[in-house]
């Protein structure tokens, strides 16, 4: 296969959504996986998803189409950006739709009247002060979140009043999902706190409690889903019974990251007066698109020319593109890399496909190994990929 492509090993995604089920079925049997769309929205994971029992978490029109299009019957309809068209669909339909803007409540408004016989039954996203009860963690830092109506403003308060003054319209849920840093338990300890002191004000009559997403995946080192799910549940389970309210979890990196890599081949070495590089085939942005991480998961594979190596005390592994920072880590006191070796990054299945640019070089191919078997699930792109739904001289290609 030529490189540079992801290859996604099904027997590890199948582990991580075993390990993500059982956990729920210990802690919180009356859950609902709300797979998100965001984070790696390639059509065969979504089918995958769908067929292990997963809702589709979206955020904008375009994934709520994407969802109707790929056949999901349950739709969780989050995010600031909905489309009034897409908004009133999942109202009719009766989806999950967690509220976030307060033009989502005048479009409310517009439905119960065009529909008066249907209720509405909606949740409101809570911002709440993350980094005031985990200080340092928040994604925010001390700027704060910017999403959802806040609870220590009375945003919330005055979105709950709004809501329970229209005819046809049931408050059934309210959405926790936090950013942070350190996707440590006590995030999800200040979330379940937060969802209890809620439930204490105002005694809502909640069908579920949206957890949201940001957990470790596929890390032994790090907090497993048995031990978020054992936090929140010790805390929740004073306010809601499993039995009536719900457990919404929208896994997406946890899931989807340690399952797929990424693997190039070094195509030249090229040695300055001040470096010695390693240029592959592969790129930092099909990696860390956003190019904000200090390292990666990684392993060389040497090419067997039955040649030896001489050790390098510096060598800088680098992309194919034409920016210069398009370098990916430095090998130190290594045997030389050469044409032909590759390099194969591990851990790369999150933010990755979904956010490289069309830069250079078009999509990679994407591969799937099962019990040995690999099989694409999409092909490399081309010119005639890139230059769909355009218009060349007038006319639709």
């Amino acid at each position: 296969m030529k490189t540079p492509y992801y290859l996604i090993h099904k027997k590890m995604l199948d582990e991580g959504m075993e390990k993500l089920k059982a956990a729920l079925k210990e802690y919180w049997p009356n859950a609902v996986i709300g797979y998100s769309f965001k984070t790696n929205a390639l059509p065969w994971v979504l089918d995958y998803m769908k067929r292990h029992g997963c809702y589709a978490e979206v955020v904008s029109e375009d994934e709520y189409e994407l969802a109707e299009y790929m056949g999901y019957e349950r739709i969780v309809y989050n995010g600031p950006v909905k489309g009034k068209d897409s908004f009133l669909r999942a109202c009719r339909a009766g989806h999950i739709i967690n509220l976030d803007a307060e033009r989502e409540i005048g479009w409310l408004r517009e439905f119960t009247v065009s529909h008066p016989e249907a209720l509405a039954k909606v949740g409101i996203r809570v911002n709440f002060d993350l980094e005031a009860m985990c200080p340092g963690e928040a994604s925010g830092g001390e700027e704060g979140g910017r999403f959802g109506f806040s609870y220590e403003n009375g945003g919330f308060s005055k979105a709950v009043e709004e809501l329970r003054a229209i005819p046809g319209v049931e408050i059934s849920g309210i959405h926790m999902h936090c950013s942070s840093k350190t996707r440590s338990l006590g995030i999800y300890k200040a979330i379940a706190e937060t969802a209890c002191r809620i439930q204490k004000e105002w005694g809502l009559d909640l069908a579920y409690v949206d957890v949201g997403g940001g957990y470790f995946g596929g890390l032994s080192n790090k907090p497993q889903y048995a031990d978020y799910l054992r936090v929140m549940s010790e805390i929740l389970r004073e306010e809601f019974d499993p039995a009536h309210t719900a457990l919404i979890v929208e896994p997406g990196t946890s899931l989807i990251c340690p399952p797929i890599e990424y693997i190039t081949t070094v195509t030249d070495v090229k040695k300055t007066n001040r470096n010695h590089f390693a240029v592959t085939d592969g790129s930092r942005i099909h990696i860390d698109p956003l190019m904000t991480k200090k390292s990666y998961f990684y392993r060389t594979e040497p090419a067997e020319d039955g040649r030896e190596r001489n050790t390098a005390a510096k060598q800088v592994v680098s992309g194919f593109t034409c920016m210069e920072n398009d370098r990916l880590f430095v090998l130190t006191d290594s045997p030389e890399l050469r044409e032909g070796d590759r390099i194969i990054y591990e851990k790369v299945g999150a933010y990755t496909m979904c956010l490289s640019p069309l830069f250079i070089g078009y999509f990679p191919a994407v591969y799937l190994e099962e019990d040995g078997k690999v099989t694409c699930v999409r092909r490399k792109w081309g010119a005639g990929e890139y230059v769909q739904q355009s218009m060349i001289e007038g006319k639709k290609v």
